[in-house]
């Protein structure tokens, strides 16, 4: 099993905590793991990228080099795009929908989505309308980790299992909006698999 994963976005939006429930049900599983995480502005609206390697085999660096993930997991459709180039051909790109427009000269949306489309193995969702009618806005992030979770190679029981325990010290309602959150982000891609 290797996992090679891509995680984008912008500072704000959860990509580290993505990170962290991944990370944890890997190592729980036994697998070897390393991380390397970039940040841009160290506020809200920075670039912010992690590269997540994955295996039952030792790992030697903790970047992926370009054309080798497996997953690209983003959160803001523009950043998704940034790192195309690391992508394999048969590794898939799971993006939130819904831009974050830190910038003046943001592309037109409907051009980034065209791009995001183009690619052969993708998936568009969007994350934020769907967190809002199954838990709240801020499991935004969830949604986008559960529509990726199909290509984890990670059981989904296991991934469940991480996010009760990341989310435990904020309460049983957390876990339950998060646990809702991957669901039906997950359900989502599914069916959109089960459709291609």
């Amino acid at each position: 099993m290797k996992r090679d994963i891509i995680l984008a976005g912008v500072g704000g939006q959860g990509i580290l905590t993505i990170a962290t429930i991944v990370g944890y049900a890997a190592v729980e599983r036994g697998l070897n793991l390393k991380q390397a995480e970039v940040h841009g502005m160290s506020q809200r609206g920075g670039d912010v990228q992690s590269h997540l390697r994955i295996s039952d085999a030792p790992i030697y660096s903790d970047l992926i080099p370009e054309g080798r993930a497996d997953l690209i997991i983003a959160i803001e459709p523009m950043e998704s795009l940034r790192y195309t180039s690391y992508l394999h051909h048969d590794g898939w790109l799971i993006t939130n929908k819904k831009p974050f427009v830190n910038i003046p000269d943001y592309p037109d949306h409907e051009d980034v989505w065209k791009k995001i489309e183009a690619l052969p193995h993708s998936i568009l969702i969007d994350g934020d309308k769907i967190a809002r009618e199954v838990a709240t806005v801020r499991s935004m992030n969830i949604v986008v980790l559960g529509a990726a979770s199909p290509f984890l190679e990670l059981p989904a029981e296991e991934i469940e299992q991480s996010i009760k325990t990341i989310f435990q010290r904020k309460g049983d309602a957390i876990v339950e909006q998060n646990l809702a959150a991957f669901r039906a982000g997950r359900a989502i891609a599914e069916e959109r698999n089960l459709a291609m």
